[in-house]
């Protein structure tokens, strides 16, 4: 794969990428520092693509332990105060219902159902991505479902 190709396959994947790190990572910061550090990798070891047909499955597993790895330096560098501050500060945006109630879901759950209603992700290509069997994915998008379900009509209860 040559660097004009990388680049447009890159920024076809954009939105994926953001969406991804959204779902793991709180802050928008990290999550751009996370989609940034996931492409340079991504470029630097670009011999080790076996499939150019995989490459946006390939890119979103380095994405996916990107933010994990960015994950784990943020609970070791923030304190517990800092990080209820900026939790009551996420909290004050205008979100949809959906979005808050998908943003509330465990995580395993939330990535698993940002891949697959959000960015349109079929079974088996989460299944590689996650590297976790089908049936996972399907048993993680039918409690995700259900969690939603849950969250959506207390939601409305509550307006009501």
């Amino acid at each position: 794969m040559n660097k004009d190709t990388f680049i447009d396959n890159v920024l076809k994947a954009n939105s994926t990428l953001y969406h991804v790190s959204k779902s793991i990572l709180t802050h928008e910061q990290d999550c751009e520092d996370a989609v940034q550090g996931a492409i340079l990798k991504a470029y630097n070891k670009l011999d080790t693509l076996k499939n150019e047909q995989y490459f946006k499955t390939w890119l979103i597993r380095i994405l996916i332990n990107e933010c994990y790895s960015l994950k784990r330096k943020e609970y070791s560098k923030v304190s517990y105060e800092e990080y209820f501050e900026s939790a009551k500060a996420d909290d004050k945006k205008d979100y949809s219902e959906l979005y808050l109630a998908i943003k509330n879901l465990p995580e395993r759950i939330r990535i698993t159902v940002v891949l697959y209603y959000v960015e349109g992700y079929t079974v088996e290509e989460i299944k590689q991505i996650l590297k976790i069997p089908a049936g996972t994915v399907k048993s993680r998008l039918a409690k995700g479902r259900k969690l939603l379900k849950i969250k959506l009509e207390h939601m409305e209860a509550t307006y009501e």
